[in-house]
């Protein structure tokens, strides 16, 4: 019964979101919803990132000496300079590991 309500509830899931992309063109939507469309990434994307840096397992925040927190921060400057998404995650990981395997061990 749980397997099938999974699959049940990905294959809805798919064909619900695959509709809009498959049935809506480009030229269908105005110049103005376009705009608004091109800031739906930069919304979602800290909101999906940041309870990942600020919450502990727990549900609470974490303290200000976390590694999680100063490898978010060198990926922000990174991220700044640079433009480039790959230098900047490599950068944000490459803190963070250093920060927790050789810092804080």
């Amino acid at each position: 019964m749980t397997l099938t309500s999974i699959i049940f509830a990905g294959v809805l899931t798919y064909f619900t979101r695959m509709t809009m992309i498959a049935l809506i063109s480009r030229d269908m939507l105005g110049d103005k919803i376009k705009a608004v469309l091109e800031y739906v990434p930069s919304a979602v994307f800290p909101a999906i990132i940041f309870p990942g840096i600020f919450i502990n397992d727990y549900g609470a925040f974490i303290e200000i000496n976390d590694p999680k927190i100063y490898g978010a921060l060198v990926a922000i400057v990174v991220g700044y300079f640079s433009k480039n998404i790959i230098a900047t995650i490599l950068a944000g990981l490459i803190s963070y590991w250093f920060l927790i395997f050789v810092i804080f061990s």
